[in-house]
């Protein structure tokens, strides 16, 4: 899939937004491969169209949300939104609790009725800063979830070592150490681990590292250099986990 080359991407603890505008194809329609990750996924029309695809059919637009490691394709034409949030973030709870268990969800458009012009931002002359397309994504987000349940209590001890683990993804960490840190044995640690972030420890730190890769091409350095930066051993490694989760080539975000 082609991406145009006004795409932005905008990292903050938890979440993230990405815009992009995918031009016209003639004859096709545009489409990732199936891919899943592990964040949830909220998508939006900002003034083009979509559908998601998945084992259970298509799904249209104009607002959809996408539970964590689905397998999905993406079928986008014009100006597109995703806003991703963490699973273990409270955001990222309370959005699971939205789904029911359901893999994924058409919302009413009602609940962000002025999304498409706020999201104009992004494509805005002067160019907006990174904080303020943060301040918009997280906006939305805060928007989208107005009076919906408080999730339930974070294992404080998964947190501990979460908090540990983020400033450190890039460096060669061991289960060991991170079992140390929340006070546990290894192989509760382990099991802990993956209850609460749905993610074996191993996949979740390359779930990390691909985030981070991300935040660093977004910054404007060059597919090699953020993969190296990340902790990744080279940007074919990089980029082969990228396009498993997202679906298409690293190098097709039209980052500027």
């Amino acid at each position: 899939m082609k991406v145009a080359t006004d795409g932005r991407i905008v990292l903050w603890d938890g979440g993230s937004l990405w815009a992009f505008e995918v031009p016209p194809q003639p004859g096709n329609i545009a489409t990732t491969r199936m891919h899943a990750h592990h964040a949830v996924q909220l998508t939006l029309a900002a003034g083009g169209d979509f559908h998601i695809r998945t084992d259970q059919g298509r799904t249209p637009g104009p607002l959809v949300l996408i539970a964590p490691d689905t397998p999905h394709a993406f079928e986008p034409s014009g100006r597109i939104a995703l806003l991703f949030a963490e699973p273990e973030s409270r955001t990222g709870q309370i959005l699971v609790a939205e789904l029911d268990g359901a893999p994924v969800a058409r919302l009413d458009s009602d609940r962000l009725p002025d999304a498409e012009r706020q999201l104009s931002l992004v494509w805005g002359v002067p160019r907006a800063t990174d904080a303020e397309i943060t301040e918009l994504g997280r906006g939305i987000l805060d928007r989208l979830l107005g009076g919906l349940p408080a999730p339930p209590a974070f294992d404080p001890r998964i947190s501990r070592a979460i908090d540990w683990l983020e400033p450190r993804v890039e460096n060669h960490l061991t289960l060991a150490e991170a079992a140390s840190v929340a006070c546990l044995s290894e192989s509760r640690f382990s099991h802990r681990f993956a209850e609460v972030t749905g993610l074996p420890f191993r996949t979740w730190l390359l779930w990390r590292r691909l985030m981070r890769a991300v935040e660093h091409m977004a910054a404007g350095e060059n597919l090699t250099t953020a993969a190296l930066e990340a902790g990744f051993s080279d940007s074919a490694h990089f980029s082969r986990t990228f396009m498993r989760m997202f679906g298409v080539q690293a190098s097709a975000l039209g980052l500027v």
